[in-house]
């Protein structure tokens, strides 16, 4: 029996990880953590969410553009997080309404597809 994620793992260009830990990090203030020492020669890093892990790897020769898999964060403060998108030159997207919920969507200085959502009490 499945329990929940234990991670999810997305992908950057390969020695881009500083770049990835500023915007990570940084705008969005995930915090990283430790990868196992036998995984550190393969590029990327690990960051928490909430009590769960993203680890972010590197791969090259991949057009993130052209999908729709993403990852959703759910928010406590939707407007805020839109702004410090919007303040750190990140353009926000509209979301097809889902009943219940504000949302919307950007792509990651890497292309990536990301949604941030609330549920509406």
């Amino acid at each position: 029996m499945i329990l929940k994620f234990h991670h999810a793992q997305i992908t950057i260009p390969k020695g881009q990880e500083e770049k990835a830990r500023k915007f990570y990090c940084g705008v969005l203030q995930l915090k990283e953590i430790q990868k196992p020492e036998s995984l550190l020669d393969r590029g990327g890093f690990w960051v928490e969410v909430g009590d769960q892990q993203l680890h972010i790897g590197t791969e090259a020769g991949v057009d993130r553009l052209l999908t729709k898999a993403h990852l959703a964060y759910e928010v406590e403060d939707i407007k805020l997080m839109e702004t410090r998108l919007k303040e750190n030159g990140i353009e926000t997207l509209k979301s097809i309404p889902i009943p219940g919920f504000e949302r919307f969507e950007f792509r990651d200085p890497f292309g990536n597809r990301v949604e941030c959502i609330k549920p509406v009490k």
